[in-house]
C-alpha cells in the first residue's frame, strides 16, 4: 500500500467508527485531508476492496472496514490518545482495597464505566498454598481461622473444636504452622504433621490438624474465574442489539464464559495490550465483537488478564490506553498488598 491508500483507509475506518454508516467517496473527499477528487478516491477504494481491507454492503454504495482492515488499522495506522494524569490518579483511587478480589472486581467495573462497554477480568488462580494462618477466638470451642495465600488472597473459616483453647495455645499453633508448614503443598504438610506431631506430642495437635484440613478445603474451593461488568452497556450498541439472534449469542457468551476464559487464558501468555478482532480470530466468539486485553502481574509473574469487550466498531485509540493503564494499576495495587502482607508477617 502506498501512503495515499493508507491515509484513505485510516480516514474510512475512523469515519465508520464515528458514524456507524458506510463511508462513500464524497465523505472521504471531505474528511481525509487529501486534495483528491471523488473519482480518484473511488479508484483507491476499489484497490482497498480488492485487498480485502474494506467491503461494500449490499444496500449502500459506501464501504465498511473488514476484520482485515481493522487489523491493519490498529496495528499500524492508529494514533493512541494518552490518558491525563488526573484521570489516571482517579483510576488508581478506584482500585484501592485491602482485598485482592475486591481490586479485581473494581477493575472490571472501572473498565466498563470508562469504555462504556463490558469490562472483564480473569481472576488470579487461587493458590493451593498458604503464606500464614491466624486464629481468632470467637467463644468457647469456636474460632475464626484466617488463611492468607502466597498470592495475598485472604480466606476466613469458622473452626469448631472439641475443647476450648487458651490464647497462648492459639498463638503457639499459628506460630508452628507458619514457621514449619507455610509454602508447602498439602500432601507434604500432612505427611510432615503425622511425623512431627507424634514426636512432639503437643496438646494443640488436634487444633493444627483441623486448621490444615480447613485450609486445604478453603483454598481448593471453586471460584468464578471470570468477573464481568457492564454487559448491559452492549444493549445500546446498534451493531449488536439490532439483531435478536446476535443478541442471544452475545449473552450466551457472558452466561457460559467458556469462550471468554479460553481467550483470556491465551492472551495471558504475552505481555502488553493485545487486540482480538471478531471475524479474524477464532478465539473471539462473535464476528461483531472485539476484545482489547492486557495481563496483570504480581511479583513480576503474570497471574491474570483484564480487558474490554465491545463491538468491532469501537474507538480503539481510547480503549487501548484504558486497558493498558488499568492493567498497570491493578499490578501495582496487588504488589502493594503483597508487600504490606510481607511486612506484617515479618
Amino acid at each position: 500500500m502506498d501512503h495515499r491508500s493508507r491515509l484513505l483507509l485510516k480516514a474510512l475506518v475512523e469515519r465508520y467508527i464515528l458514524d456507524g454508516q458506510p463511508v462513500g467517496s464524497r465523505t472521504l473527499s471531505r474528511h481525509s485531508g487529501l486534495d483528491l477528487s471523488p473519482a480518484t478516491i473511488r479508484n483507491v477504494m476499489a484497490d482497498l476492496e480488492d485487498m480485502g481491507l474494506i467491503a461494500s454492503p449490499h444496500t449502500s454504495a459506501g464501504r465498511v472496514p473488514t476484520p482485515r482492515g481493522y487489523r491493519l488499522f490498529v496495528d499500524s495506522l492508529l494514533t493512541v490518545k494518552p490518558i491525563e494524569v488526573e484521570k489516571t490518579e482517579a483510576m488508581q483511587d478506584c482500585l484501592q482495597s485491602a482485598d485482592p478480589q475486591r481490586v479485581l472486581s473494581s477493575a472490571a467495573s472501572l473498565l466498563s464505566s470508562l469504555s462504556t462497554f463490558a469490562g472483564v477480568v480473569m481472576t488470579t488462580r487461587r493458590s493451593a498454598r498458604f503464606r500464614q494462618v491466624e486464629f481468632l477466638r470467637l467463644n468457647a470451642q469456636r474460632f475464626l481461622l484466617i488463611i492468607v495465600t502466597d498470592q495475598g488472597d485472604v480466606q476466613n473459616r469458622i473452626l469448631v473444636t472439641d475443647r476450648d483453647y487458651r490464647q497462648e495455645e492459639l498463638v503457639e499453633a499459628a506460630n508452628y504452622i507458619n514457621q514449619n508448614l507455610a509454602g508447602l503443598g498439602f500432601r507434604e504438610i500432612k505427611s510432615k504433621l503425622r511425623k512431627e506431631l507424634q514426636h512432639l506430642q503437643l496438646d494443640i495437635s488436634a487444633l493444627m490438624q483441623a486448621a490444615v484440613q480447613t485450609s486445604e478445603s478453603a483454598l481448593n474451593e471453586e471460584s468464578d474465574p471470570v468477573v464481568i461488568s457492564g454487559q448491559r452497556n452492549l444493549l445500546g450498541v446498534s451493531d449488536l442489539a439490532d439483531n435478536m439472534e446476535r443478541l442471544r449469542r452475545l449473552f450466551d457468551v457472558f452466561d457460559q464464559k467458556t469462550s471468554l476464559l479460553q481467550l483470556l487464558d491465551a492472551s495471558s501468555r504475552a505481555k502488553g495490550v493485545q487486540i482480538f478482532i471478531g471475524g479474524e480470530s477464532d478465539l473471539v466468539p462473535m464476528d461483531q465483537l472485539s476484545v482489547v486485553v492486557a495481563p496483570y502481574e504480581v511479583d513480576g509473574r503474570i497471574v491474570g488478564t483484564l480487558g474490554v469487550i465491545g463491538p468491532t466498531r469501537m474507538a480503539y485509540e481510547r480503549v487501548i490506553p484504558i486497558v493498558d493503564i488499568t492493567a498497570r494499576l491493578v499490578s501495582g495495587a496487588l504488589n502493594h498488598l503483597n508487600y504490606e502482607l510481607a511486612v506484617r508477617s515479618g
